[in-house]
């Protein structure tokens, strides 16, 4: 197995875990972490809270990096080109995260732990991409 294969593997792997374990994956206590003037749950802010640590710690260390270890350059996302497309399409995101309680990476890791709940969510999301390509 070539290198970049077994990184983008094993950091699957770890984000998927870390979903799990932070409880992601968990669409009552996403629900509930989204429900601010109900039953409140601010676990989930901890969750976020330390994915953006250790995000700003990537960031910090990309910057003094040449070029990527397992990759010829950086794929980084370009932040100027906001459409309407994109605003609508997360704000679809944002409801059904809140509806569902589960989003993408969240999704594919509940198919561990609870399969036959979230492959209806996978399933209606993966039908929701394809549907997507169609629109202009």
């Amino acid at each position: 197995m070539r290198a970049p294969v077994i990184v983008s593997l094993a950091s699957g792997t770890l984000f998927g875990a870390g979903l799990a374990v932070g409880g992601m994956t968990n669409p009552a206590r996403v629900r509930g972490f989204l429900d601010i003037l109900g039953d409140w749950d601010p676990t989930l802010a901890f969750v976020m809270g330390g994915a953006l640590i250790v995000m700003a710690i990537a960031w910090v260390i990309q910057r003094r990096m040449a070029s990527p270890a397992f990759a010829g350059e950086f794929a980084l996302p370009d932040t100027s080109n906001l459409t309407p497309r994109l605003i609508g399409g997360s704000a679809l995101f944002g409801i059904g995260w809140g509806i569902a309680g589960l989003c993408p990476g969240p999704g594919f890791a509940a198919l561990a732990i609870e399969p036959a709940k979230a492959a209806a969510f996978v399933v209606a999301m993966l039908v929701g991409m394809g549907l997507s390509r169609l629109a202009p």
